[in-house]
């Protein structure tokens, strides 16, 4: 037979409904009630019924991440696995549960963001990425739903954000590359309609503008956060008749394509093309050679997102709250990028 309310208010020498504020941490029971109820409950192998808990609460304490891509694509790529570590490490110290959804496209995705929220499976929604035109971002803000979108939004600037400064952030990785002397620089983009694609780019060309150089169209190629888009845009870039020396790279996973198409091609890193990309991944100490990137602190992300919803979701409209946060970021040089070009 299940244990109830009753039966631990009954050992604790409590009433049900000092349990029951227990359970929803209400600030007027003290610290020590608190723990000798809990202690009692993890004794008697008590568990809350939670359906029961959230029709009397009105929330779920059940937050949802909406992944871009299918979860079999997304979980190869180890910066998402660490942007959900940092989410589940802040929500579980929060008392709050993790739901994870993806589609495989914006009509798939609004339908499982619309199926948990119009559903009451969870109180929140975190978005791993920021697109041009988003139909999900729509959907979320004109139903008024409490959601964080890891990125920014150009359409509504005031959204409940966290991110890092792409664009300070690709300017000091291209002006890294400019304090060794190279000239001729290259970038490797993300997807146009991403934010983060266009914010690195910008970074990258203004920092090329600043310092007096060119910034060419035959040297900038888009793609997918792919190894293989890493890989095929060294078979172009090696082939032109005038080749960057040194690379910005859109994220790490991109630049170890990079790194497979040069060795490929015989070109060596760093003697023929230096490289920098992003995120800093763990992978990053371990590639031939090590590879030179912008940590910009994923893990931190993830945990300040989190917070950040839970804040929004708990919010009683006394205090105003940040509406975006910035994490800062940090250019770990390693050998890929260690070689300064001879001066002419």
């Amino acid at each position: 037979m299940s244990v109830t309310i009753k039966d631990v208010a009954k050992r604790a020498g409590v009433s049900p409904s000092t349990v029951s504020r227990v359970l929803s941490n209400h600030p007027r029971i003290s610290r020590e009630t608190s723990r000798k109820v809990r202690d009692i409950m993890e004794e008697m192998g008590y568990h809350p019924n939670i359906m029961a808990k959230s029709l009397v609460s009105k929330t779920t304490e059940s937050i949802c991440v909406i992944l871009p891509k299918p979860a079999e694509e997304l979980f190869l790529n180890l910066f998402f696995m660490e942007l959900i570590r940092g989410i589940v490490a802040q929500a579980n110290r929060s008392g709050y549960d993790v739901l994870i959804s993806s589609g495989g496209n914006e009509k798939e995705e609004v339908e499982a963001v619309s199926r948990l929220l119009n559903g009451r499976r969870v109180d929140g929604a975190i978005l791993l990425y920021s697109r041009q035109d988003d139909a999900v971002v729509d959907f979320l803000k004109s139903n008024d739903y409490p959601f964080v979108l890891v990125g920014r939004s150009e359409k509504y600037p005031d959204l409940l954000s966290v991110d890092t400064d792409n664009v300070q952030a690709a300017y000091d990785a291209t002006k890294h590359l400019i304090s060794l002397g190279h000239k001729r620089i290259g970038f490797v983009s993300g997807p146009p309609n991403l934010i983060v694609s266009q914010d690195r780019m910008k970074g990258y060309g203004k920092a090329l503008a600043d310092a007096g150089l060119d910034m060419r169209k035959e040297w900038v190629v888009e793609g997918e956060f792919l190894q293989e888009s890493g890989y095929r845009a060294m078979s172009f870039f090696m082939n032109l008749p005038e080749r960057p020396t040194a690379l910005v790279i859109v994220d790490d996973i991109v630049a170890f394509g990079v790194l497979r198409g040069l060795h490929e091609l015989g070109y060596k890193v760093p003697e023929d093309v230096s490289i920098i990309s992003f995120n800093n991944i763990s992978l990053t100490e371990l590639s031939t050679p090590p590879l030179s990137s912008v940590d910009i602190g994923i893990y931190n992300l993830g945990y300040t997102a989190s917070q950040a919803l839970i804040q929004s979701i708990r919010h009683d409209g006394e205090t105003v709250l940040p509406h975006r946060y910035i994490i800062p970021h940090r250019l770990m040089i390693r050998e890929s990028s260690m070689y300064s070009m001879p001066k002419s």
